[in-house]
């Protein structure tokens, strides 16, 4: 997926579910579920030690700084987890799938 973020408003439609299972094939790591009514995906990272979880969350950092959208990221000895969605759409955007992609990328 070589694809770059775009930006979205409160007028921009959540994926549909069928929209949804397509875009999870191209990232068949990442669980979806729901918090406070609001679609997600997320991963659970795993690393030898806090220094490799670290610099993964701060490459990670970089490249959402570039495409200027953020994860909820919660970092751990030797585990990062990463949570995406689209604050905006009120779920999940197409730009959700684009980061997940990217950060797999990235590990």
């Amino acid at each position: 997926m070589n694809k770059t973020c775009l930006t979205w408003n409160s007028q921009t439609p959540q994926l549909t579910p069928i929209e949804i299972s397509k875009y999870l094939e191209e990232v068949p790591q990442y669980e979806l579920h729901e918090v406070k009514k609001m679609k997600r995906i997320s991963k659970l990272y795993s690393f030898k030690n806090f220094k490799e979880a670290l610099a993964f969350t701060n490459a990670l950092g970089n490249i959402c700084e570039e495409e200027n959208h953020h994860p909820e990221i919660i970092l751990q000895w030797g585990k990062v987890k990463v949570s995406w969605w689209t604050h905006s759409v009120g779920g999940l955007s197409e730009n959700d799938f684009i980061m997940a992609f990217k950060t797999e990328e990235l590990f």
